[in-house]
């Protein structure tokens, strides 16, 4: 009889034990829930306090540009670039076609070609006493447009002949160029080269003295033959620098500093 009370009493502790267990586990959820809902509360009201979280959480909703949509730019050897770029053209895209032609020019070279001239112009100026005093700037200005426009021509004529007679090795090697990506067709190419290769010296023809003339059209033959057979004169390394030194570092610069000297 004693043993059944005992187990009996055993049993009632144990089930005392389960709820006692159970109603501390529900309080200890209930203020866990309240606990974490007080939390979300102070850091949402922290979050509209802060401007700067609130700029990141709107940054966060703002849909990022794919990559996949960029187009290439001189230099890039992305893949997937050049094929938009390809594809934009191909689309018909005016700004496309012009973004081609102005890869075409080889911006890097441009910026060579106005550094040198401004540097020409002012080394002919503190050259001549008196000169920014006394010029006719009103002369002088646009005729110093219109000899920009002519050396940018030459310069386009020279790194566009280039590439056309390049393509082959240009797709391995610089496959972000329009001629070698197929931005711009070899037809649209020699349109471009033929345009620059005559308006160019037709400019310094009838703007400039004769002497100018000349030491522009030795540029222009050189810039030819650097990149056309049967000289071709880039398969030589001694040939290329001696070339590439020559138009870019002597009559480039003199010629600039001539014309500035002429005009004043």
């Amino acid at each position: 009889m004693m043993h059944r009370r005992s187990i009996y009493a055993t049993v009632v502790l144990l089930i005392s034990c389960v709820q006692s267990t159970h109603a501390f586990s529900s309080v200890s959820s209930s203020q866990s829930a309240r606990s974490a809902a007080s939390l979300a509360s102070s850091f949402n009201a922290k979050t509209q306090s802060n401007p700067l979280s609130l700029q990141y959480q709107r940054s966060l909703s703002i849909p990022k540009k794919s990559p996949t949509s960029l187009q290439a730019v001189e230099g890039d050897f992305d893949p997937d670039a050049i094929k938009n770029s390809v594809s934009a053209v191909q689309s018909g895209s005016i700004k496309a076609r012009l973004r081609a032609l102005y890869k075409f020019t080889r911006p890097h070279t441009i910026r060579g070609t106005i550094l040198a001239s401004f540097a020409g112009t002012t080394r002919a100026l503190i050259d001549t006493p008196g000169a920014i005093a006394t010029a006719n700037w009103g002369a002088l200005l646009p005729r110093a447009f219109i000899g920009m426009i002519a050396l940018l021509l030459g310069n386009a004529f020279i790194v566009g002949i280039n590439q056309i007679f390049d393509k082959d090795i240009d797709v391995l090697n610089k496959p972000f160029l329009p001629v070698a990506s197929g931005e711009m067709s070899e037809r649209v190419a020699w349109f471009a080269v033929l345009f620059s290769g005559i308006v160019g010296p037709a400019i310094v023809y009838n703007f400039f003295p004769m002497m100018l003339f000349k030491l522009y059209m030795l540029g222009w033959t050189l810039g030819m033959v650097y990149s056309v057979p049967p000289l071709r004169t880039k398969r030589n390394p001694l040939a290329a620098g001696l070339t590439i030194a020559t138009v870019r570092g002597f009559l480039l610069n003199f010629g600039v500093y001539y014309a500035v000297k002429d005009a004043i």
